[in-house]
């Protein structure tokens, strides 16, 4: 999924006290922002940050492949404007910077077609957790050749080399059996199934299946 998750202050507590509120106990970690790394190449594929100028190839991408991501897919849609996918793109550049979320465009190897988007979303707690949500898309036209399966491995691999995380979880409609088979495939863990966890863009509820793998499982 690139659904970007959701930041910001109380309105009862001034930015500088948030950076500061765990100063007084060591044993609690902080981390407000990282550093984070832009790029990833392997020989199929980049992964990178979105950046000005991308929202032409995510509207191709996204207006494509409608009826593909429509089932599980809350924020699919086939009249997004280019104007609107720069808006998005400019969106995810700002929130990358900021670390509050990292939305990750997977690009062809000369970067003229998006073949799909995914990214690290921190779903599971603050940024000092070191653990992130995986979240992934794959266009129509690139659906079924294996793209999906790659770009999770890429991601993981990325994911506990470059990036501090210690564990990256995955989360899908139970209905899903392609996401699942791409989780297992990776070597991530069941964890179990949150029962009518979440609505289905039909409006139904939905069980929720969870998996997740560790740094030191890498090793």
């Amino acid at each position: 999924m690139v659904n970007a998750g959701h930041g910001g202050y109380q309105h009862s507590l001034h930015p500088l006290a948030s950076l500061r509120q765990n100063c007084g106990n060591p044993t609690v970690p902080t981390m407000s922002y990282i550093t984070a790394p832009e790029r990833f190449e392997t020989s199929e594929f980049v992964l990178r940050c979105y950046l000005p100028g991308d929202g032409p190839a995510l509207q191709d991408a996204t207006n494509h492949s409608y009826e593909h991501l429509k089932t599980f897919m809350p924020w699919a849609c086939d009249d997004q404007t280019s104007e609107e996918a720069e808006q998005l793109v400019r969106q995810f550049r700002g929130r990358w910077l900021l670390s509050q979320d990292f939305v990750v465009a997977l690009f062809s190897r000369d970067e003229s077609q998006l073949l799909g988007g995914g990214g690290f979303h921190l779903r599971e707690g603050s940024l000092a957790t070191k653990s992130a949500e995986i979240g992934m898309w794959i266009r129509a036209s690139s659906a079924g050749q294996g793209v999906g399966t790659s770009f999770l491995n890429a991601l993981i691999e990325w994911g506990f080399t470059a990036w501090p995380w210690e564990r990256l979880s995955w989360r899908c409609d139970s209905r899903n059996l392609a996401s699942i088979r791409i989780a297992e495939k990776a070597g991530m863990q069941a964890e179990g199934v949150l029962r009518s966890h979440k609505f289905a863009p039909s409006g139904e509820r939905r069980d929720t299946s969870c998996f997740a793998i560790l740094r030191d499982s890498k090793r």
